[in-house]
């Protein structure tokens, strides 16, 4: 995916060297058209799992195959993220480790197909994890990497959930009206990835979802749907949604009720409200709705 001389593109695996072992066994599969990644992991990344419960919706409503997963035993402390023993469909005992998994999907509102990546945050050797995932990705003619990921907010959980956006090439930036990253701290698995796509010079995008830090607790159905509004109108389609816009007034009713119960709870809301409501510039709100009147008027034509 990295540019080669000639304008074209130059395979990744080689340009990885040592950092490659392969531990991913992916299946043979017919070559895909002109595929996005779309990447989530589970962890510090992933407030309220809004993130990565939007890779499992994903890979529910396009009926997405799984296709390989990283061997745990090179990334992960069983200790932390401990293996589960259950029972599958014939009764058998079966062990499942904490991995990370690859997918494809050729959903049909889109003319191109997807690679879906749903994972935990690794432990150890993230830069290799990161290598070996572009590789794989790579190996299956990714054209563009779309990471996900949800932090906790000084946010309403009345109002809009905030998404922000940013890309590592101008031309995305401009396309998609998004922002160049000026963020300085600590980073998660999430913003490695992204730093291993600007290294190699793989386009990529990042979504993150802020979650109202008093309802922390998974799962959160309405970051979850703001970030699939984001990727349709990243894709230019409409992703079916299922029970994701019930579930979301839902949850908003349960905080409503739990709030309701607890006066400081409830004076802290509206103090966030009116902070919202305050900075909010005017301009910025009117584009925010005519982008979802938008997707809500493309979503009712495709609906016949």
């Amino acid at each position: 995916m990295a540019p080669g001389p000639d304008g074209g593109y130059t395979p990744l695996r080689p340009l990885l060297g040592d950092y490659c072992c392969g531990v991913i066994e992916i299946e043979e599969i017919d070559d895909l058209v002109e595929p996005v990644v779309i990447a989530a992991f589970e962890g510090w990344n992933d407030a309220a799992d809004a993130a990565s419960a939007v890779i499992d919706h994903l890979i529910k409503v396009w009926d997405a195959r799984i296709i390989g997963a990283i061997d745990p035993e090179e990334f992960y402390d069983f200790q932390v993220n401990r293996p589960v023993v259950g029972s599958d469909e014939l009764g058998h005992r079966r062990i499942t480790w904490p991995s990370t998994q690859i997918a494809v999907a050729s959903p049909p509102e889109l003319d191109r197909d997807v690679i879906l990546v749903r994972g935990i945050e690794p432990n150890m050797r993230w830069r290799q994890f990161c290598a070996e995932l572009l590789a794989a990705c790579d190996d299956l003619g990714g054209e563009l990497v779309v990471t996900l990921g949800a932090l906790l907010a000084d946010t309403p959980h009345t109002r809009p959930i905030p998404v922000t956006g940013t890309a590592t090439e101008a031309d995305l930036v401009d396309r998609l009206k998004l922002e160049q990253s000026t963020y300085e701290g600590p980073t998660g698995i999430v913003g490695v990835f992204q730093d291993a796509c600007v290294r190699l010079d793989v386009p990529a995008v990042s979504y993150w979802a802020a979650v109202p830090h008093y309802v922390a607790q998974p799962p959160c159905p309405k970051a979850t749907l703001a970030l699939i509004g984001h990727l349709e109108e990243l894709l230019g389609c409409s992703i079916p949604l299922d029970d994701l816009p019930e579930d979301a007034r839902a949850w908003e009713r349960g905080v409503d009720e739990l709030a309701e119960e607890d006066e400081d709870v409830a004076d802290y809301v509206r103090a966030l409200e009116e902070t919202r409501d305050t900075t909010d510039l005017p301009e910025a709100s009117g584009e925010a709705i005519a982008r979802e009147f938008e997707r809500y008027l493309k979503r009712r034509t495709e609906d016949g």
